[in-house]
């Protein structure tokens, strides 16, 4: 049985909440029992923390033993030389992930420091961003 982590920055938290407009209506935890209910056949994980310090040593905890991280860092996938870097050190392949098309919204977004380390990137589906990432592990 495969397994992967789904790993949430800043403010993910308040998916269903925040700029729905944006965003959408549906809460993270919503979402990921439904893809947990969907892909039975993998033991998906969850982790969100709202501080990079946590992300990084959540990176270096499963990122040897682990088959997949799908890594929506947020805001830090533009601020993040240190999740930059725990990518480059760790062994599992990670997929980048952004629920909105980030290369459409403000220009500070366009540029991602994380993604010189990542296998994939999957941006502008909304939370179904998530499940292509799952799709191309398996």
């Amino acid at each position: 049985m495969k397994k992967i982590i789904i790993v949430n920055g800043p403010n993910l938290n308040l998916l269903g909440q925040r700029e729905t407009d944006i965003y959408g209506n549906k809460s993270f935890e919503d979402f990921f029992n439904d893809l947990k209910n969907k892909f039975s056949s993998v033991k998906i994980e969850y982790y969100q923390s709202n501080i990079e310090g946590e992300i990084i040593d959540k990176l270096q905890e499963v990122g040897f033993s682990l088959d997949g991280i799908i890594l929506n860092a947020a805001a830090y996938t533009h601020t993040s030389v240190g999740i930059a870097d725990a990518i480059a050190a760790i062994k599992t392949p990670v997929i980048e992930v952004h629920i909105s098309n980030i290369h459409s919204r403000e220009e500070f977004r366009h540029n991602s420091l994380i993604s010189k380390n990542v296998k994939g990137i999957v941006c502008g589906f909304g939370l179904q961003s998530y499940e292509l990432a799952l799709k191309a592990f398996l």
